[in-house]
């Protein structure tokens, strides 16, 4: 089942492209932005860690923590983060265990193929480790503002 607004985030360990553990209700205190996307060095996926990147200092100031997923290898994130300067954490997800458990991984179709993949979504996870906000099927346009908005909004 997909995890909802107002469920509290999984004890799931986490993988960064550091190599270190991280645990969601570790950042309890502070907000987080998890957001999943289909691909490193996709023209969608750069475009929005790129949108994340260059509000970053925003993000910081309203104490919120942004964290990206997808399926990628670690070395694939050390690579985009280096190609990009993406300041923030991106989290390794071969096995797509979080994607499943947020309920973003989805069979896809490109060119009469079928595979699965991430769909684009963004969880807002509050202060207290709840999930605030959900974004599905996000569209990378404007994106980054609207989360912010929310946070400014509802959480500062």
């Amino acid at each position: 089942m997909a995890i909802k607004k107002g469920d509290f985030v999984p004890e799931l360990e986490l993988i960064t492209s550091e190599g270190e553990k991280i645990f969601l209700p570790d950042f309890k205190g502070q907000s987080v932005v998890l957001y999943f996307y289909p691909k490193d060095k996709t023209s969608g996926c750069t475009a929005e860690a790129c949108s994340f990147r260059d509000h970053k200092e925003t993000f910081d100031a309203l104490d919120t923590e942004i964290i990206g997923v997808s399926p990628d290898s670690k070395e694939s994130h050390e690579e985009f983060k280096k190609d990009y300067n993406l300041p923030f954490t991106l989290v390794v997800d071969e096995s797509h265990r979080l994607a499943e458990a947020f309920g973003v991984w989805k069979e896809k179709e490109k060119d009469g193929k079928v595979y699965h993949g991430n769909e684009r979504a963004t969880f807002i996870i509050d202060k207290e480790g709840y999930i605030a906000k959900v974004y599905r099927d996000v569209d990378v346009d404007g994106h980054v503002e609207d989360a912010l908005q929310y946070i400014k909004e509802h959480m500062s």
